[in-house]
């Protein structure tokens, strides 16, 4: 998919970053969004394709329960988003992956829903994980209010008056997600019955549109809360506030080990973030649109920073990093020469200097912003069929495995695996709720249950193993004495045509933070203003600043 990519004599070759740049945890933990996350894909292909959206069911009654039905069109296809609301009492209301009961519960279903399939779906979406959905239903997800802010925004509706704007800005969303699940959870179709929709083909597509879709209930259901208190006093919130609310989500470490366990799709992920910035540095000259656009972007990423809170220790010191640097790139930008021969490959070694880890990444992701002819054809590079990629070449010799890992692991076998800080943690499942978790092999028991997601370690375990074997010999010899190394050697043999496949950092040492893993992650989803709330869940923000579905086809859908 991205052969002339990984082409060193491909044009764009000089002003990729490798990957012992890119892939440490330190960096990847400082990932912004981008025009090439999978929401902005998403709100490109609603302008560009004419989608309709309409809402043509809304049962909710004056305790704020029960049910709506939001109807996306496109292409000769129907998606709807069947929405189930709650009367929850507030000691009832938790983020945690262990609560039973929620404001909010949704599911994304293939068609439109009859009568029948409402009331299947009411007996089943609102209990979640207890219960089960079909091949119908596309996702599974749930979501509790942003109880100050909503409330605020209801009173103040309800009397007639536009809410506070600095409230709106503090939080930024009336709800807060806490699980969207799709590929095949819980009944729902799986990934490969809807890769071949062009609409759902890139990744997370129909996790994408539940979400923006979720995003238009909260405010209906704030304005139809307003109006049950205010009546005929109540007015609906005005379009400029509402389109500072995103929709709010609570991540924790069930969604770090999925780039781990995806090679393949995390080379395309970055792969086409690289070279995007690679393509961008390599022009030769700037145009007045991209200069214009490029302080449009700045300006934004400004007042996002001022916007943007967090009291978890790792993030402040970021946030201050990320405020500074802008403040500077700005101040850069007014008096750049972009006269200059290749002008913006000397802004990016500019911010390689000036800027913190923080500033570079958002940085690229200005840099980007005016570029869309430029790079936005990359989004179409970013899925994966990892299936061919699963058989493992047993003729390959162990010379040129060995050179593979040389080249490619080296970063993991300097790692010194006999000194505690660097195995102090294991990765396992719950038996509960069949969720990853990360325990401490000193204290905690449950050891001999750990998943294999530290790659660095079974990299210098191989390493050990190939020493003492003859380079003229097959894999498949290693294999048969030692199909304990199958895992990794096909990670191996992966990554000699994917560079951007690992993780090049120790997941099991004692300084690890899990949050690194989740911030890149949810950069590609296109989340904003992240807030960890411990080295291991963060709460984020989705959709803020971008159209309703009502406002499609306006500015801003690019």
């Amino acid at each position: 998919m991205f052969q002339s990519a990984h082409n060193a004599t491909s044009p764009t070759a000089p002003f990729r970053r490798p990957a012992s740049q890119v892939m440490q945890l330190e960096r990847m933990g400082c990932s912004h969004p981008t025009r090439l996350s999978f929401l902005r894909t998403m709100l490109r292909r609603l302008h560009r394709e004419n989608w309709t959206v309409d809402r043509p069911v809304w049962d909710v009654d004056d305790t704020g329960s029960g049910h709506a039905v939001y109807r996306t069109r496109c292409g000769g296809r129907t998606y709807s988003l069947v929405a189930f609301a709650h009367d929850l009492p507030d000691d009832m209301r938790s983020d945690r992956v262990i609560a039973t009961a929620w404001d909010a519960t949704f599911t994304l279903f293939d068609g439109e829903p009859t009568l029948a399939d409402i009331a299947r779906l009411r007996d089943n979406v609102p209990i979640q994980e207890a219960g089960r959905i079909s091949t119908r239903e596309l996702t599974l997800a749930r979501a509790n209010r942003s109880v100050r802010l909503f409330h605020h925004v209801v009173d103040a509706l309800s009397q007639g008056r536009q809410p506070d704007p600095a409230e709106i800005a503090d939080i930024g969303y009336l709800m807060r997600t806490t699980a969207v699940y799709g590929s095949g959870k819980f009944g729902a179709a799986d990934r490969s019955d809807i890769a071949d929709r062009p609409e759902l083909a890139a990744p997370f597509q129909v996790e994408m549109l539940t979400v923006w879709l979720i995003r238009a209930f909260t405010v209906d259901i704030a304005e139809h809360m307003a109006m049950v208190k205010g009546g005929n006093r109540a007015i609906s919130l005005d379009r400029n506030l509402r389109r500072t609310l995103g929709v709010g989500n609570s991540t924790g470490l069930g969604m770090a080990p999925f780039i781990v366990r995806h090679p393949v799709l995390l080379n395309n992920w970055m792969m086409a973030r690289e070279e995007a910035l690679a393509r961008v540095r390599a022009q030769a000259g700037a145009t007045q649109s991209t200069i214009a656009g490029l302080r449009v972007a700045l300006d934004t990423t400004i007042q996002n920073a001022a916007c943007w809170t967090s009291r978890h220790p790792v993030q402040v010191p970021k946030l201050a990093d990320l405020r500074t640097d802008v403040r500077l790139l700005s101040d850069t930008v007014k008096a750049w020469d972009f006269d200059q021969p290749h002008p913006w490959d000397a802004l990016w070694r500019w911010g390689q200097d000036a800027l913190s880890c923080e500033g570079q990444e958002a940085l690229l992701s200005v840099m980007l912003e005016p570029h869309g002819d430029l790079v936005d054809d990359l989004a179409d590079c970013m899925g994966a069929d990892e299936a061919p990629s699963f058989c493992i070449n047993g003729a390959m010799r162990v010379s040129e495995l060995r050179a593979i890992l040389e080249q490619h692991y080296g970063w993991a076998l300097s790692i010194d695996f006999t000194t505690p800080e660097n195995i102090a943690r294991f990765w396992y499942v719950s038996e509960e709720k069949l969720e990853p978790r990360l325990g401490e092999r000193a204290t905690e028991d449950g050891a001999t249950l750990e998943q294999p997601l530290c790659i660095a370690r079974l990299a210098a375990e191989l390493d050990d193993t190939l020493r003492d074997r003859d380079g003229d010999e097959a894999v498949a010899a290693i294999l048969l004495a030692h199909p304990e190394h199958r895992y990794v050697i096909r990670r191996v043999q992966i990554a000699q045509n994917h560079p951007y496949a690992e993780v090049q950092d120790n997941l099991i040492a004692a300084a690890m933070l899990p949050i690194d893993l989740l911030r890149c992650k949810l950069s590609f989803f296109g989340a904003t203003r992240f807030d960890p709330r411990s080295d291991r869940w963060v709460r984020i923000n989705l959709f803020q600043g971008t159209p309703f579905p009502d406002e499609i086809g306006l500015e801003g859908m690019q």
